[in-house]
């Protein structure tokens, strides 16, 4: 079986965000598969996913302090045009990456016990950002 849907997650502020029950709540056929894998692609170039933590918010405040420290919005970037926080958004989105896969494993996703799916949005001012999640298996 293949399926695949577009979801639209909800504007977030700055942060690390856990968006595992918008994916599972988007994807009705998963739980019709025995073993599969769950592909999600986030469609921006300025954020990213990560699986991390879902247990302790310090983990994903921990997250967000490390990477403004590491990439900060005050640096001499020279692609500025859409904001002072934009270029860090690029950089911060290239350390983690736009994708993740998942394995499907009798209706569910297969996940440590105290992992999720995370939404790393490095903007201030973001509109809601646009997921592909395909699932395939049987």
């Amino acid at each position: 079986m293949w399926a695949q849907h577009e979801l639209v997650l909800e504007p977030r502020p700055r942060g690390f965000h856990l968006i595992t029950g918008e994916v599972v709540a988007g994807l009705p056929e998963l739980g019709d598969l025995r073993v599969g894998l769950c592909h999600l692609l986030l469609r921006h170039t300025s954020a990213s996913l990560t699986l991390n933590e879902n247990a302790s918010p310090d983990v994903r405040r921990d997250l967000r302090t490390w990477m403004d420290t590491v990439v900060p919005e005050r640096f001499p970037w020279t692609h500025t045009l859409e904001g002072a926080d934009d270029m860090p958004a690029h950089v911060k989105a290239t350390l983690t990456g736009p994708e993740l896969t998942i394995p499907v494993r009798d209706g569910r996703l297969a996940r440590g016990p105290w992992q999720a799916s995370t939404h790393c949005e490095p903007r201030a001012h973001r509109g809601a950002r646009s997921l592909i999640a395909t699932l395939w298996g049987e």
